[in-house]
């Protein structure tokens, strides 16, 4: 199985690079979204998406919201090459009959994987079943597929495209797909306008969360993805809320004296960190995700700011400037432990997120006077530059931990961008009207 899941094969170009237009939301906020998908000297697997089955005018609609999603989502990650098929009479079904003799002719096309699928809904529910496998075509082995079901409908039908994706994603590539995702942004229209939005992660279905006068910021996903925490100023100060995206509920888990700040998730969901001035000073603190039990975990006299869980939640990294400049520190997440400094290159890093997979660490530097993101090997030591600046910041890892999106401020616009971790492959999402912030990165609950 394993062997499998790794099929790779690579193509070498100079360059690569799409564009595609998002179209218009059905929120009373709905503005289009533009995204720039840039990749040099990608290496790109040649698959076939080959039209799926399907009987009726109904049906044939559905698939056509799949294969346009299915086909932007892999797109986007510049990692595959969607070759051109002419009309198939009849369409493959997922459930063909597969020979040498079908997999030579694909091979011979040029395609080192095809996904061929059936459409069929159920005339007495409504609901849909879409089937659908992934074929190497190189070694003539069936990689298996899925039947999902869902009502009618165009989330619905996207929601199954975006299953589809990971599926095929993480089949050729080995790696967990990302596309069955959320982002959380604040689209700040104007001084007295800031709106909390929730999309997909191709930035449709798009809905408001909660609109204010005030400014919202510091957005963090729960490990479920069915809460976020964030930072408002309704109240007239800095106080950090909870908030459960079905039902609506808001809860006020710190506010203290003075600023509450910077909250952040422990990875088993039980515990949030976040920074008070109650004392004087800025410091972390820890307390059960209803804001219960409050620890102090940090007792340097400094600005101590901008905790993140590690993977297993053993450790929390922060922002420090105790040593003279802005650092990034590492200490017990019981606060019964030393701090630990754990950047040295420049002399501002800041905004540490910790990836889930315990490979890396994400934070805002400066290089050649710019702000950027750099990504650190907790295992090797090693540092990389992923983005270009003048301005980013925010930095969040998608659930997957090969992504990254933060923002951006290109001239006077923020925007929101995305980097592999690799750093070969960078987006850029606009919107025609608003300026976009405080990116957060989740899974689907």
């Amino acid at each position: 199985m394993e062997s499998k899941k790794r099929t790779r094969v690579y193509y070498f170009y100079s360059a690569v690079k799409f564009f595609f237009l998002l179209g218009y939301f059905s929120t009373g906020i709905s503005q289009s979204l533009k995204i720039d998908i840039t990749g040099v000297g990608q290496t790109l697997m040649p698959i076939a998406y080959a039209p799926f089955y399907t009987e009726t005018e109904e049906e044939n609609k559905f698939n056509r919201i799949l294969r346009d999603v299915v086909q932007a989502d892999l797109r986007r990650t510049a990692a595959f090459n969607l070759l051109p098929l002419p009309p198939l009479k009849p369409a493959l079904r997922h459930d063909l009959e597969l020979s040498s003799d079908f997999f030579d002719t694909w091979r011979n096309l040029g395609t080192h994987a095809l996904i061929v699928g059936s459409v069929q809904i159920n005339e007495e529910s409504d609901n849909t079943t879409t089937s659908f496998r992934v074929l190497d075509t190189l070694r003539s082995i069936d990689l298996g597929g899925l039947s999902l079901s869902s009502s009618l409908g165009t989330i619905n039908a996207r929601t199954t495209g975006h299953k589809i994706s990971d599926f095929i994603y993480e089949s050729l590539t080995g790696e967990p797909g990302f596309f069955s995702t959320r982002i959380a942004y604040v689209v700040r229209k104007n001084r007295d306008s800031h709106t909390l939005i929730i999309s997909d992660s191709d930035g449709f279905n798009e809905r408001p969360a909660l609109k204010s006068t005030e400014p919202i910021i510091s957005l963090a996903w729960s490990p479920s993805g069915d809460q976020l925490a964030y930072v408002s100023y309704e109240t007239g100060k800095p106080v950090v809320f909870t908030h459960e995206l079905i039902t609506g509920k808001r809860k006020m888990v710190a506010n203290y004296k003075g600023s509450n700040s910077s909250p952040t998730w422990s990875h088993d969901g039980k515990k949030l960190a976040f920074v008070l001035t109650k004392d004087g000073s800025s410091q972390v603190y820890t307390s059960n995700n209803d804001g219960k039990n409050l620890k102090r975990i940090t007792s340097v006299r400094a600005i101590n700011t901008e905790p993140t869980f590690s993977h297993d939640s053993q450790l929390i990294f922060y922002t420090s400037d105790q040593g003279g400049t802005a650092q990034i520190y590492s200490i017990n997440s019981k606060g019964n432990s030393f701090p630990k400094r754990i950047t040295f290159n420049r002399e501002y890093n800041a905004r540490p997120v910790a990836g889930p997979n315990g490979n890396y660490l994400a934070y805002v530097t400066v290089s050649e006077g710019k702000y950027v993101i750099a990504l650190l090997d907790l295992k090797t030591g090693e540092e990389k530059i992923l983005s270009g600046g003048p301005k980013d910041d925010s930095p969040s890892f998608a659930p997957n931990g090969n992504w990254l999106i933060f923002s951006s401020r290109i001239k006077r616009r923020e925007i929101l961008s995305a980097v592999s971790v690799d750093g070969k492959v960078k987006t850029r999402i606009t919107m025609e009207s608003g300026n976009i912030r405080s990116p957060a990165w989740g899974r689907i609950p």
